[in-house]
């Protein structure tokens, strides 16, 4: 593959997966301006990927650091050690449906996600769902980036001898070192977008073996520390009689597995944008089920052990590897530190500059293709400031991860309502690159989805404004705060719910 997963040729595949020269980049007349090489369909040549390379592919993005902050952080906000565990690994393997269900399209007809919404949003409305879905990637990217950035940074100062800091610049809020190193690391990523997917695909499968023994690293020097886990496993949580939150685990309890869910949303809309390069449906069914849940449950047993391990070694816990890696001595912390660094490019570019890269590709086929989607990605990430975002993990947690989630959840319901309810996985894919065509609706808009996206998601917007600022937006009160807490899994009910019962009364008409 060339590129950013980009189609080498114009050959598109027909609605049974077969090769056919349908459609093209250089389509004219109706067609002009919604398709490019890399938006066409995917050929039968270009269907390479097997099992492994997708588990390998998600071993690499979930041995990320965000993944590990997230399971640290659940220790933070008061779960025993167990039960962190048990709602990271619960998380995951609720998320794993919608990442199946999505990514079948994708492997049946070769298309990205920004391509596969044309059919529930309309030619135009899947702007909508593309634009949301892509700014939530830049923040992504930007997270990742600060994270990488401060590993460098560290880093440094190890081989100089000296911590590199200075005052918080004004607005900004980070130091001039910080910003640099910042900086530094998001001009190293842009070469892997030059570069393209293949590399990162074999540094994903190089560096994977890596990551795994880098955690059974960190897991023994907890464990050597604490004299064995089974003490730790069974150190009660903060919600019980005479904890800091004591009667209080529902309600902490539902946002962090919103949290959790929320966590692979962004990959689970964008999944087809990997298995349209799938062999077979077979293939990336075996190698998501196998790459997504396992991994991540095993992270989090080595996240939240060590999290906890270094309450009672360091007296706080430390849920940023980074400043755990701070605190060690010698190689060890440079060995750390590098493999942080090179996990955090290969996750970081595979997980967040693919998926936005086409989500912008498709708003102007014309003017934006794979590389030009990256750099703007790149771009907004950068400009978000993204350190605010995970400047605590309440903060990362409750804001952050269940904010977008309650976003992207309703986008997911209606695009799974669509394919697998009203169209029973049947498309036109010619139309779908085709002004006019079977999804053209309402001027290219189609008023029931936008419907079910209004339903799913606008509930959810006083909890999101009250967790923003508290201070400034009203409590909602008892049951819209509680909603916010299952923005999610409402948000996919209610939003395809809304979408298939609009479809059987007949509320918009196909031309």
């Amino acid at each position: 593959m060339s590129g950013l997963l980009s189609p080498a040729d114009g050959m598109a595949i027909d609605g049974h997966g077969n090769g056919a020269p349908s459609v093209t980049a250089g389509a004219s007349g109706d067609g002009a301006g919604l398709v490019n090489a890399d938006l066409a369909p995917t050929t039968k040549s270009q269907r390479t990927w097997r099992w492994n390379h997708f588990a390998s592919l998600w071993i690499g993005v979930v041995v990320c650091i965000p993944a590990y902050m997230v399971a640290g952080g659940l220790a933070d906000q008061g779960f025993s050690p167990l039960q962190a565990i048990l709602l990271v690994f619960l998380g995951n393997a609720i998320v794993v449906v919608p990442v199946l269900l999505l990514s079948h399209p994708g492997t049946r007809y070769g298309i990205p996600f920004a391509i596969l919404a044309r059919a529930a949003f309309g030619v135009r409305g899947a702007a909508l769902p593309a634009m949301a879905r892509a700014l939530v990637g830049c923040g992504w990217f930007g997270i990742q980036t600060w994270i990488g950035g401060n590993a460098a940074l560290t880093l440094m100062s190890l081989v100089l001898g000296h911590k590199l800091d200075a005052n918080p610049l004004p607005i900004l809020g980070i130091s001039l070192p910080q910003l640099l190193a910042f900086l530094g690391f998001w001009a190293i990523q842009l070469l892997f977008v030059a570069k393209g997917m293949s590399a990162v695909r074999r540094l994903e499968t190089w560096t994977a073996p890596i990551k795994i023994v880098a955690c059974v690293a960190l897991l023994w020097w907890a464990m050597s520390h604490l004299g064995g886990v089974g003490t730790l496993l069974s150190e009660p949580s903060q919600f019980v009689p005479g904890g800091r939150l004591e009667g209080q685990f529902w309600k902490v309890f539902w946002p962090s597995l919103t949290a959790m869910i929320g966590f692979w949303t962004t990959l689970a809309l964008s999944s087809s944008d990997f298995t349209r390069f799938a062999a077979s449906q077979k293939d990336q069914i075996v190698g998501q089920a196998l790459g997504l849940p396992v991994p991540m449950a095993l992270l989090a047993i080595v996240s939240v052990i060590t999290t906890s391990a270094t309450v009672l070694i360091y007296g706080k816990a430390l849920w940023d590897p980074i400043a755990l890696a701070g605190n060690f001595t010698g190689i060890t912390v440079l060995v750390c530190l590098l493999v942080i660094s090179i996990d955090t490019v290969c996750a970081n570019t595979a997980a967040n500059l693919v998926g936005p890269a086409y989500d912008f590709s498709s708003l102007a086929p014309r003017r934006i293709g794979r590389r030009e989607g990256a750099y703007l990605t790149a771009f907004i990430g950068m400009i978000i400031m993204p350190w605010k975002l995970v400047a605590d993990s309440n903060g990362f947690i409750f804001v952050w991860l269940v904010g977008y989630s309650s976003l992207l959840g309703p986008i997911a319901g209606v695009i799974i309502a669509e394919y697998w309810f009203v169209s029973r996985r049947k498309l036109a894919v010619d139309d779908l690159y085709v002004r006019g065509g079977s999804y053209e609706y309402r001027g290219g808009w189609n008023p029931v989805a936008l419907l079910a996206l209004a339903c799913g998601a606008l509930p959810n917007l006083p909890g999101f404004l009250f967790a923003v600022g508290p201070a400034v937006f009203p409590d909602p009160g008892g049951f819209l705060r509680e909603l916010y807490s299952h923005g999610w899994l409402f948000g996919v009910l209610m939003a395809g719910s809304v979408y298939v019962l609009g479809v059987t009364n007949g509320w918009f008409r196909k031309r």
